[in-house]
């Protein structure tokens, strides 16, 4: 940067760009088509609250099946079919992530019924088409399916009636034992890997919901071939083992569309929507942990971290002004700019803030200013050893800048390993602070590369310093 006061022009538009982004009232970025139509640059922005500062729900889910027996592929599809189920629930800024071997970590910023979604979301979801025949069993019936007993999965079955325990002294007569009988294992027509797509629609009775679905190809044949020869007949709809749906067949039904009908609200017909259009889990999961955030201790820990970030920048400001005089308000211009760019990254990419995501950010001001003093305090050197005060900024940036990036990459480096610890074992949080200090270690590394500098250069070029020596305090 031989002249690095021609930079001043692009530098201030990137500032001014950063402050559009900061706005509250700033929703995306666009760059409207002249010539009509699409835009041609259009980016979303927005400030994401993670789960401590605007409450939700933090689990964690275990597989039922122990751990040597579970293999990695088959979490992996959990996680992705669990995180798919979140979504449908519409919880933005929902975190799930693998955690060790055999468990996983949701988080549902926001979620303000909490077994509602856990139900949802840690359900098996094996749907099943059953051929019932002639027999009706009513919505909640747990049925055994040669579907399950060949898939190894438990189905729910009738508990047998507990038998009366004679008074003592009571003769009774042994009766003889008699075999328990076998349950009856139902045919399943198809499951629901034959779903093509499912929504919820009003019902056609003008009160509560349906779903209706659509089959693949395959399924709209094995369905058109069932209900051909089956009119009359029930074809129950069970989930997970239980019916929710016995209508019966009055017509063939080959064009691959169909409702399930019941008594259903819309929320439970969108609970049941989202398990049949996900699919089913792999292994079966279990709550082993979970906690509820409220809303007000989320606002209540925001509010307070962010009047302590307030009150450390004004005095971060403040000590820079009265120790390095002329110099440090230059530099209180670059940490501003720092602050403003930063901000406007964790808006962009989106960064879900969090209470230690904050603390990462205010920590890499610290960084930012570190850069800055050890830069004015080899400034200082030079101007004492009579350099002119053009030669002093620079030789003192090139002489501090060993310091500022060994540090750097040392705080780059540890943010990595926890970055990597975090996301290994489903600390969320410790996720957050390690990313937030990373971008803000970045911005900071540029800002005093570049901004500083050309702020130097810009406001002291011209300056007399043998007039004004007192103005760097020297």
């Amino acid at each position: 940067m031989r002249n690095p006061k021609r930079y001043l022009i692009p530098v201030l538009l990137l500032i001014a760009l950063a402050v559009y982004i900061d706005l509250p009232s700033t929703t995306s970025v666009t760059i409207p088509n002249p010539f009509g139509g699409k835009p041609l640059f259009s980016h979303p922005v927005q400030v994401r609250l993670g789960l401590d500062l605007q409450g939700g729900v933090q689990a964690l889910l275990e597989s039922e099946i122990p751990c040597d027996q579970v293999s990695p592929e088959a979490m992996e599809t959990a996680r992705a079919i669990v995180e798919k189920r979140v979504n449908g629930l519409g919880v933005s800024e929902a975190v799930v992530q693998l955690a060790d071997n055999c468990r996983i970590v949701v988080e549902l910023p926001g979620e303000r019924d909490p077994e509602r979604a856990l139900e949802t979301i840690r359900k098996t979801g094996v749907l099943e088409f059953v051929d019932l025949g002639d027999t009706y069993l009513p919505p909640g019936t747990p049925v055994l399916t040669d579907f399950r007993q060949q898939h190894q999965t438990t189905a729910a079955t009738p508990t047998p009636e507990a038998t009366a325990t004679p008074a003592e002294g009571e003769a009774t007569a042994t009766p003889e034992a008699s075999p328990t009988p076998e349950p009856k294992v139902w045919h399943t027509v198809m499951t629901g890997a034959d779903l093509k797509s499912v929504t919820v629609v009003p019902s056609q009775t003008g009160s509560g919901y349906e779903i209706a679905f659509t089959l693949t190809d395959k399924g709209a044949k094995i369905f058109a071939d069932y209900t051909s020869k089956n009119v009359g007949k029930i074809l129950g709809i069970a989930l997970d083992g239980k019916i929710i749906s016995a209508p019966r067949v009055n017509s063939p039904i080959t064009d691959g569309r169909g409702v399930i009908t019941g008594d259903f609200t819309l929320e439970s017909a969108n609970d049941l929507a989202i398990q049949m259009r996900y699919g089913s889990l792999p292994i079966p999961l279990k709550v082993v942990q979970s906690q509820t955030i409220g809303p007000t201790l989320g606002e209540d820990s925001l509010r307070k971290s962010m009047n302590a970030g307030i009150i450390a920048i004004i005095v971060i400001l403040s000590f820079m002004a009265l120790y390095y005089r002329l110099p440090g308000l230059v530099a209180d211009l670059a940490l501003i700019s720092y602050a403003l760019l930063s901000f406007a990254i964790f808006k962009w990419i989106p960064v879900t803030f969090t209470l230690p995501g904050i603390a990462g950010f205010v920590l890499s001001i610290g960084m930012a200013v570190d850069a800055n003093i050890l830069i004015f305090e080899r400034m200082k050197e030079e101007l004492r050893d009579g350099h002119p005060l053009i030669h002093a900024i620079d030789l003192g940036w090139e002489r501090a800048w060993p310091s500022i990036r060994d540090a750097n990459i040392s705080t780059l480096i540890t943010t990595a390993i926890l970055f990597w610890f975090g996301n290994a074992y489903g600390a969320s949080l410790v996720k957050g602070f390690a990313l937030t200090l990373a971008i803000g270690v970045l911005v900071s590394l540029f800002t005093a590369v570049t901004i500083t500098r050309i702020f130097l250069h810009t406001v002291l070029d011209a300056l007399d310093f043998s007039a004004h020596t007192s103005w760097f305090g020297i």
